[in-house]
């Protein structure tokens, strides 16, 4: 088992999603940087499929009750065992009554930690992901969550790999034109690929972008939206949507980012700056 001492602001159990769902309403979800999940998830030799911990800033400690192998990836927020420093993008075995904590930021915003045979959470609708309305929204403190028993370590087995920090810090999000891109007149797309900053209203949900593009748009019959879907809003201000997104929704869709570019921009904070890139 794995207890929750400290569950911060936002800390979840994720994996890779409900897919298949939409057509009953029902939000994807999964890690919102899913390449540092499926990283952790690498390391350990789990499934890519396996649930790992999503927690926001870092702001969690939590207790092992018995031996197990873990691994941190994602934003770098100090992480430590019983105090002593930990190493990102490496395996390390925890014993019982062993504690994990974070302290100052590096980079990123959202860290994973990853368990040997992933987090054992109920399984609703194919996934282990939290999600309102369908499991518990967030961690608590004092919750308890299942893991496997240790297997046995082989020699070597696991590794330990060097993440490039343009994963965290770049501000160029690779991106293709949405089905409302072509109504666009020449001057907004020239402005919808200068620089944005990311403002404080930001969650699963979406990413809300501080500056305007002008719009003279008419609204859209309601359509299928996704993950990374960028909408441009009456006001002129762009939402681009994350996992928890909805969907469907009424505003045009002038970008779609690539998988990739949606985990890179779930470890972006406020007032950092971004750009959109098609390639």
């Amino acid at each position: 088992m794995i207890k929750v001492l400290n569950a911060g602001i936002y800390c979840s159990v994720q994996d890779q999603g409900r897919l298949g769902f939409a057509k009953k309403g029902i939000p994807q979800g999964g890690s919102l940087d899913s390449y540092s999940a499926e990283l952790a998830n690498a390391l350990l030799k789990n499934s890519p499929t396996d649930a790992v911990i999503e927690i926001t800033f870092g702001l969690g400690k939590f207790e092992f009750t018995h031996d197990t192998y873990i691994c941190i990836t994602g934003g770098h927020f100090s992480p430590k065992l019983n105090m002593s420093s930990m190493r990102m993008n490496r395996v390390y075995e925890v014993n019982k009554n062993d504690m994990l904590s974070f302290g100052k930021r590096n980079y990123g915003a959202r860290v994973y930690l990853g368990i040997q045979g992933g987090i054992q959470s109920e399984m609703v609708l194919q996934s282990r992901s939290f999600a309102s309305g369908i499991t518990q929204l967030r961690l608590e403190k004092g919750d308890e969550l299942h893991i496997k028993l240790m297997e046995t370590y082989v020699e070597d087995a696991f590794s330990k790999v060097k993440v490039y920090k343009d994963h965290f810090e770049a501000a160029d999000l690779e991106c293709f034109p949405g089905p409302e891109f072509d109504q666009l007149n020449e001057s907004q797309k020239e402005r919808l690929f200068e620089s944005f900053t990311i403002s404080e209203d930001n969650n699963r949900v979406g990413y809300r972008l501080n500056e305007s593009i002008e719009n003279d748009l008419a609204p859209i019959l309601t359509s299928a939206v996704l993950p990374g879907t960028v909408q441009l809003t009456p006001s002129g201000k762009l939402i681009v949507l994350l996992r928890d997104c909805q969907v469907t929704g009424g505003y045009p869709r002038v970008l779609q980012l690539t998988e990739y570019a949606v985990s890179r921009l779930s470890q972006r904070i406020a007032g950092e700056e971004m750009r959109f890139e098609v390639r």
